[in-house]
């Protein structure tokens, strides 16, 4: 499997900083396959209450259609980016949140394989909802990750939100 490494970064008190090799990713683009697992182990932190995740799965039909599989292409240092604008964001909003990560896979994903993570931790339970709820719809709104179904009838380009320059995703 062909690997893509790009920068990633991790949060401090100070904000984001760029990742020092070996340490944790907490905002990736990645063509790995994904565990929900492993991202939430990211979290790690005995100060922690609750810990959610959101995990996108690619589903075996849309609209009626029987889709065959997915592809996904990014511009990874700008959507790496704007994962980290989305976890800015939800600081903002939600105090409680103590760490966040958001890593999604391109290329060419099979039905049932995860295509997204977002974890999010706090010392408690009660805002995590909201804020991976937010998560997932500000990524699909602002993130340059476009999605490509193939079905078994044809294919298309889809986008619910972020736009290459000239409209065309």
């Amino acid at each position: 499997m062909r690997v893509m490494r790009w920068r990633s970064y991790l949060l401090s008190g100070e904000g984001r900083q760029q990742m020092n090799e070996g340490a944790t990713k907490l905002f990736e683009i990645t063509t790995d396959e994904l565990s929900a697992d492993e991202v939430v182990g990211r979290l790690a932190d005995p100060d922690i209450g609750a810990v959610i995740a959101f995990v996108g799965v690619v589903r075996g039909s849309t609209d009626g259609r029987e889709v065959r599989y997915l592809e996904y292409e990014a511009y990874p240092e700008m959507a790496e980016d704007v994962l980290q604008q989305i976890a800015d964001e939800i600081r903002e909003r939600w105090k409680t949140i103590k760490e966040i990560a958001i890593v999604h896979r391109v290329g060419r994903l099979e039905i049932g394989e995860i295509s997204v993570v977002i974890a999010l931790s706090a010392a408690h339970r009660r805002e995590v909802f909201d804020a991976v709820h937010y998560a997932i719809d500000r990524l699909k709104e602002i993130a340059p990750v476009w999605k490509k179904e193939v079905w078994t009838d044809g294919a298309e380009w889809k986008s619910e939100g972020w736009q290459k320059e000239g409209g065309e995703p």
